[in-house]
Formats: structure tokens, sequence, C-alpha cells
């Protein structure tokens, strides 16, 4: 009968929009929830097959949820380097467990990007899940999946242990007097036939010293002289170069700490000539734990250091100026080294490529982990599950992880926090508009009762 048809109708129209009211509280509840995507109500109406001959039969409506997870919120500015934003696609990878996680703890997807470190360090948002990232490896590249979550790792950025970082170039800059009167000595100085006699033993007084400290591989601080002295051929010097004290290195077949030896020349206009010049431009210091041979030379054998190169750079490649011999008096103008001495976190930041990076404070900064922004082919077929996260479903397609600014996936900001996508102005009318459709199905509930109460009567 038409009338009970009509009945049905209005109660489902009372359901739909009960479904709809809710859908629409739980969107201004959520208004300042970080990362919350408001969810709309879609109304399909249920036509029956109708037959021309006979009266109509009405079918209803049903409503289906579905949350705008592809929608971008507004970005919020927090004064933690933890908190991150996505701008654009992609979600972060979290799941419910950190370093006690099994293969059968799932993983779940999330804009909610309030990450704080927990009692062990380890990034979790506000509602409990955890942060994961690809680990770095110095070694080895970062084991990047587009599919593969087993490679991933629970971010933690405590128990990070300080870095030091060993000196690879020096850069000296410095004038030697080119009117300074020959030393008599300097006709007898000869490394080749006497290696004992050398300006860093004290047999032969440089004209012109400098010292440089670099950092080895611990960073330690080491102590390296130059020593120049006037060769009586024209526009040439006498160079060495050797640490102080000697007992820091061992050699063979370099006397008194001695790195480097050979004669730096200059052009008739004061530059230097790296063409004949002898003093090698890089010098090479084994390991602690080598055994020199002859000629080299290592740090001592107490001191439990890795093998260092140094890049020597005397022509003001790395900065202006280098080695010059004008009239004027002897005068170091500059020395720079880069390294660093020992230094511990300090804090920790996140790069719009993904990257979280431990500085230190030395000025070191240290990539530990690449986050990856997991990308789906729909997204608003997720599953919703508690605490603003989705889990893969089948309606949701492939996971495809991808790195930050990379294949169509957004950039990730540190020090902010995506907004609730929820416009009060738009669900309090939606808030008007649901009621009067409440009201509208219920007055078709009343209206077929009563019309049943009519042909109920005309029995009587």
């Amino acid at each position: 009968m038409s009338i009970n048809t009509a009945l049905l109708a209005g109660t489902s129209g009372l359901r739909a929009n009960a479904s709809a009211l809710a859908v629409t509280s739980d969107n201004i509840a959520n208004a300042n929830t970080v990362g919350f995507k408001r969810q709309t109500s879609d109304f399909t109406a249920l036509l029956l097959q109708q037959d021309s001959f006979s009266s109509y039969n009405a079918g209803g409506v049903i409503a289906s949820n579905r949350s705008m997870v592809e929608e971008q919120g507004a970005l919020a500015t927090s004064s933690l380097s933890t908190h991150l934003a996505i701008s654009g696609d992609g979600m972060f990878v979290t799941r419910l467990k950190a370093a006690d996680a099994t293969t059968s703890d799932g993983y779940y997807y999330t804009r909610s990007g309030q990450f704080t470190p927990d009692s062990e360090g380890y990034l979790q948002n506000t509602a409990g899940y955890y942060l994961y990232g690809w680990p770095i490896d110095e070694n080895n590249p970062v084991p990047t999946g587009p599919t593969d979550l087993s490679v991933l790792e629970p971010v933690r950025v405590s128990n990070i242990g300080g870095a030091a970082e060993a000196t690879q170039n020096i850069s000296f800059s410095a004038n030697l007097e080119a009117s300074l009167e020959v030393n008599a000595a300097a006709a007898t100085y000869d490394l080749a036939t006497n290696p004992n006699a050398s300006m860093a033993s004290g047999d032969f007084t440089p004209d012109f010293q400098s010292t440089v400290q670099v950092y080895d591989s611990l960073g330690g601080i080491r102590t390296l002289a130059f020593s120049f002295m006037k060769s009586p051929t024209a526009n040439e010097w006498y160079a060495e170069i050797h640490v102080v004290p000697e007992s820091d290195v061992q050699a063979t077949g370099l006397p008194d700490g001695i790195l480097a030896t050979g004669t730096v020349a200059f052009t008739s206009d004061g530059q230097l000539d790296l063409t004949n010049t002898t003093l090698p431009s890089t010098i090479d210091i084994l390991g602690s734990d080598t055994v020199a041979t002859d000629p080299q030379v290592g740090w001592a054998a107490d001191a439990g250091l890795a093998a260092q190169t140094l890049t020597l750079d005397l022509g003001g490649a790395l900065t202006a100026g280098g080695l010059t011999q004008y009239d004027t008096p002897n005068e170091l103008v500059e020395s720079t080294v880069d390294g660093r001495a020992y230094g511990v976190l300090s804090s920790v930041e996140v790069d719009s490529d993904g990257y979280v990076n431990a500085l230190f404070t030395n000025g070191l900064s240290r990539s530990i982990y690449q986050l990856p922004l997991a990308t789906f082919p729909n997204v608003s077929g997720l599953k919703m599950e508690t605490g603003g996260a989705y889990s893969a479903a089948p309606d949701s397609g492939q996971l495809n992880m991808k790195a930050a600014s990379e294949g169509g996936a957004g950039s990730i900001q540190s020090f902010a926090l995506e907004a609730s996508t929820v416009d009060l102005a738009e669900e309090f009318t939606n808030l008007i508009v649901t009621q009067r459709a409440y009201s509208a199905s219920s007055k078709i509930v009343t209206t077929a009762d009563e019309m049943l109460s009519e042909l109920i009567s005309i029995k009587r």
C-alpha cells in the first residue's frame, strides 16, 4: 500500500537526517582539532521499480558519510620544532607502538602532526600514534621503498651521541717579505741529504712561522706549524709543515713531526707560482692503528685516531689572498680550517624535504631520518580510525610512499600544524537545513498515520 511506503519513507528520512545531524555535530566539536578532516553526509534516493498501472511506492532515502581527507587545512605556526604540517598531498606513517611493535601491529596514516618526544624520546602525537620514518645511515643509502613498510623505524630524537668532524681543508694566507736578506745558513739547508737538520728541529731558524689549529677524527685540537725560510734562489722559499708537539705523530723517514716539506715559488709580481711550487697540496696522515712505512706519517699509536687527509690551499682558491711575496714585512693574513670540535645534541628540526636533522652545539648538523609521505589513489576511501588517523582499505587503493616534495607529494613544514578543515558557518547552516528536513520527515510520518487512521475508521 502506498500509505505504508510513505510511512517507511518518512522513517528513512528521520534516520538519514539524524545521521547527518551526528556528522555535523562531530564537525563542530572538532573545529579546533589539529589535522581533522570534516565529514559530509551524502543522501541517496532508494527508488523502487514502479509499475505505471499501479499506485506509486515510495523508496525513501539513505545517508552515507564521507571524510573529506583530500581537503587542505590552513597551516598555523607552532613554537615546537617537532610539530609538523603537510602542505599538499600525503600523510604521516604512524603506529600505536614504537620499539615494541610487532608484525601484528598495524600502520596508520594521519595529518595530525603535533608530535613530541615521549619518555624514551620517540615522537608521538596527542592521539598516541608514533611517527615512523626511513633511518639514515651515513655509510648506506636511505632504504626507501614505495610499499615496503618493514624498512621504517620509529623516529627517536633522544639518545643521539655527540658529533665531531675532522679537518679536511686548510686555507693559509700570508705575505713573505720579498726584500728579506737571505740567511747564510740557508745555503746548507738540504733535507734530502740531511733530513735531521730542519726548521722543525730548531737546527734552522725560520724567517717566518705561524701555527694553525686543526681537528682530528675525535674532535680534538691539533697544532700544525707552517715554517718558511728564504732560499738563495730568487723568488723561492723553503717550507715545512710539522706537528706541535712532534709526539702527536709517529713517522718513518720524516723527523721532528714533519708532515710535508718542499719549496714555494713566486712570480715576479708576487703571486704564488703553483707550477714551480713543490710543497704538497695534500697531506695524508695514517690512522693510529696503521704502522707508517718510509716515508709516511701517522697519528700516535695511543691516540686512537682515524686516518686523515688535509687539502692545503696556498693559492687563494678557497679564500681571497693566499700566499704572496711582496716587499712588506712577513705577516699572517688569515688561516681558516673546516671541521668541528666535539658537540652535544642541542635540538632537532625537520626540513621541507622531510629530513629529521640533529643539530649539535658545535654547529654540525646530521640527518638521522627521512619522513615518507603516504599517498593513495583514493584517500577518501581510507577507513577512519580513532584519533584522526586512517587505515588502508580496499577502496583507498595501493599505498605509495614518497619522499616529501617528490612525485606529487607535498612538503613538510616544521614549527607548524594543520588546522581543522571545518567551516563553522557552513556547519551551522547545515544544522538548520537538517533540522528542517527532519521536521518535514516527521510530518510525513504523522500525515501517513492520520490517513491510516481514517482508513481504519471506515469499517465503523
